[in-house]
């Protein structure tokens, strides 16, 4: 009875994708106790995100992925409605309206795309296998540069940029041209002084201090400049668990969220840093290894996004906090503290994981 049951939960979960989520979540435990001073009660809250992440993981590992391309579209046209609707009724909150008020809740729009832009866009072209054509990738364009715009409108640039990786990526799976690419990246750059104009005042802070995070060192530089000091004085091998001082100090913000990297960076130095790289690179590789057996192009494509995605999240988050990029909001997946886009990752990884395994029930 108990195997059975056991069966039940598990046929759809893959061993290895899964151990390397364990000790990503044991790395995360760990470290949010001391970016967060210690506060037990922030562990017990990042505990109830994870049982609800790992919930949303089990769903979605359990629905095929003939299912799932048959949701794309519905998934889609409603995420693009409630953005709509963010634009015209949401709340706003620090000066950005990304919020939708349902009155017993409200929801963030934008993380429903992070699944939905890829899922639509392997589904179109999918439903085009063998039809290849410049004008397939015009419109798969156009269905990333809605959503993509209507976020950017929030304003949000970071969820915008990783949306527009998410599609990116799909586009370049299914066969996208090299002078497709040429020709797009010259375009973007001919309109960079337009692109420029339409940033709000902060965006541009931004990237201005990218260069020279010292021109403003209370103000826009003090994330990126206290950011540096932690990851630095981490040296070789950290100043140990609990012990860093930027972090016990108060000097290093948002230590739970987005700076949580300078966080482990200071507490386990670069030998820490290589281990938590090498766990990457193993969930990376093994989405990767998913995608090149999936049976079919949807699934193809949408495995392919979701993991590379995930290198995307991964490398704006360490690019931001080591000052190679501006910072742009985005958490350090699977170690940060937070709810939402915790669940939204767990979600890919049960898509992948969905991918997987019911390619070996089919093939059986």
């Amino acid at each position: 009875m108990i195997s059975k049951l056991f069966h039940f939960l598990f046929k759809h979960f893959d061993s290895f994708l899964m151990a390397c989520l364990f000790f990503a979540l044991l790395l995360s435990l760990f470290v949010l106790y001391s970016a967060s001073g210690q506060d037990i009660t922030r562990i017990y809250a990042q505990g109830f995100n994870v049982l609800a992440a790992l919930g949303a993981m089990w769903l979605a590992a359990n629905i095929s992925p003939l299912n799932l391309e048959r949701a794309a579209r519905p998934l889609y046209i409603l995420g693009m409605l409630l953005l709509i609707a963010v634009a015209l009724f949401g709340t706003i909150s620090h000066g950005a309206r990304r919020w939708l008020n349902l009155g017993f809740m409200q929801i963030q729009p934008s993380e429903l795309m992070r699944i939905a832009v890829p899922m639509m866009l392997a589904w179109y072209f999918a439903s085009r296998e063998g039809k290849s054509s410049a004008s397939n990738f015009v419109i798969g364009s156009l269905l990333l540069a809605f959503p993509v715009a209507l976020i950017m409108k929030q304003p949000d640039l970071g969820t915008s940029l990783l949306i527009a990786s998410s599609g990116f990526y799909v586009l370049f799976l299914a066969g996208l041209s090299w002078r497709f690419l040429l020709v797009a990246s010259a375009s973007l750059l001919a309109l960079m002084p337009v692109f420029w104009s339409l940033l709000h005042d902060y965006q541009r802070k931004r990237i201005e201090i990218l260069f020279d995070p010292t021109q403003d060192p209370l103000g826009a530089g003090y994330h990126t400049i206290q950011a540096i000091i932690a990851i630095g004085s981490g040296g070789s091998a950290g100043k140990g668990w609990l012990n860093g001082t930027q972090t016990q100090l108060d000097f290093l913000p948002e230590r739970t969220t987005d700076f949580i990297f300078a966080v482990f960076s200071e507490e386990f130095g670069f030998l820490g840093n290589m281990l938590l790289l090498t766990l990457f690179s193993l969930i990376i590789a093994r989405g990767l290894v998913i995608a090149s057996q999936a049976q079919n192009t949807f699934s193809r494509l949408l495995a392919g996004s979701i993991t590379l995605n995930f290198f995307s999240y991964a490398f704006v988050n360490m690019g931001m906090v080591s000052g190679i990029l501006p910072v742009v909001g985005v958490p350090l997946p699977l170690i940060s503290y937070g709810g939402t886009s915790l669940v939204t990752l767990y979600l890919g990884f049960g898509i992948l994981m969905s991918i997987h395994t019911h390619k070996k029930l089919v093939a059986t």
